[in-house]
């Protein structure tokens, strides 16, 4: 629902990319710890993938029904709630004494997390204009390319350093100092930007017809397929990359991850210049050059002669990877405006069920082939993606449809 024109509070969007920080954080400081899990619960390196799985699946599932909540009862302030909750589930992983028990608690976690990243979107599209919406989720996003880079550094550092549940500890205390951000910032709120829908009649069933609208239409179609792709070749290969170069060079996997972490580097120069990518490329171009570029970094990592060839490519993946998904999110919350929530829930849901599809495949393939095939199928997926969703762009401004 459109709110307001005026834009966005600097303050809100502060809050907001601290709890995208938080999100990223907890979705990815597993991937450098899955050598140190395996090795503490007794399980194989493909079965500690399960612990990304299960997040990622929980997060995409739990999007639909995330989206009509911010809808009836405030986008913020739902999100506000959920930063709650995420503090008490990353405690509950901290306090896990069996690989079961933390799959449990990172399927609560996921959950908990679900709220942030599609309903703080959905804001920003209720409030900020179309023609100037991309830069500033770009700018939001930054909160979440900085979790995405220090779970990786903070759990490679874990790995090697301190107990693995050290960055649960962090991550719980972290979640209740946003939470009371965020509740200041929706005290502080103009009415516009508070604005809330009464859903009648049974939620759950309100949730499903919400969510049947945007896929009834056919380019919400497009953009949902394209992003579960994207999820599943990106982040599948991308959970193993710490492991690739700690089992393929011997780094140390606190090593490993702050290579990785460049990722979030590759990410930061795309958010820093998006009006100027977009003034100069649009988005078909951005799309094309976004998948190119994140399949060069992936191939480099796979084929690489030496893990510091995995420096550059990580930043490299990273520019690419936010060049081409900043640029499906800006599309994600035009697919159906007038129920803005449910589509940009929905797109998170399809993208993190794609992630957890990646991870699931992955970690059943480099049990068979190795990390390195593994990595260079998900680079070769991607620009397949990118390429096709292009044409689909273009197609789509030469003979629109709904």
């Amino acid at each position: 629902m459109e709110t307001s024109k005026a834009g966005a509070p600097g303050a809100a969007i502060v809050a907001l990319s601290a709890a995208a920080f938080g999100s990223g954080l907890s979705l990815r400081v597993t991937d450098p710890l899955l050598p140190r899990l395996a090795t503490q619960f007794d399980v194989t390196l493909g079965r500690s993938a399960d612990v990304v799985t299960f997040f990622a699946v929980a997060y995409g599932l739990s999007q639909l029904f995330f989206g009509p909540l911010g809808d009836r009862f405030g986008k913020v302030r739902v999100i506000a709630f959920a930063c709650v909750a995420s503090a008490v589930t990353a405690l509950l992983c901290a306090f896990a004494s069996s690989f079961e028990m933390l799959l449990a608690a990172r399927l609560l976690a996921g959950i908990t997390c679900a709220a942030v990243i599609p309903l703080a979107m959905a804001w920003i599209g209720d409030v900020v204009p179309y023609e100037q919406r991309q830069p500033v989720i770009a700018r939001f996003l930054i909160g979440q390319i900085l979790g995405v880079a220090m779970g990786q550094l903070f759990g490679g550092f874990a790995a090697d350093h301190a107990h693995w549940s050290t960055p649960f500890y962090v991550l719980g205390a972290f979640f209740a100092l946003v939470a009371a951000a965020l509740f200041a910032v929706v005290a502080g709120l103009p009415a516009a930007a508070r604005t809330t829908i009464a859903v009648p009649g049974n939620a759950v069933a309100h949730v499903f017809r919400e969510f049947h609208n945007v896929v009834s239409r056919a380019w919400a179609r497009q953009v949902l397929v394209t992003v579960f792709l994207e999820g599943l070749f990106v982040y599948g290969a991308f959970a193993f990359i710490a492991s690739h170069l700690h089992r393929t060079y011997g780094v140390s996997l606190s090593t490993a991850g702050a290579v990785v972490m460049l990722f979030g580097a590759g990410g930061i120069g795309f958010a820093a210049f998006t009006a100027g990518f977009v003034a100069r490329y649009g988005e078909q171009g951005l799309i094309w050059r976004g998948g190119l570029l994140a399949a060069v970094g992936l191939l480099a990592i796979a084929a690489g002669g030496g893990w510091q060839w995995a420096a550059p490519a990580s930043a490299l993946l990273g520019f690419g990877f936010y060049m081409l998904h900043n640029t499906l999110q800006t599309n994600a919350t035009q697919m159906a405006p007038e129920r803005r929530g449910a589509a940009v829930s929905s797109f998170a849901s399809f993208f993190f069920l794609g992630q957890a599809a990646g991870a699931f495949a992955a970690g059943l393939a480099v049990e068979r082939f190795g990390t390195g095939p593994t990595i260079a199928v998900g680079g070769a997926g991607v620009l397949v993606v990118a390429l096709a969703f292009g044409r689909a762009k273009a197609r789509r401004e030469y003979h629109p449809q709904p």
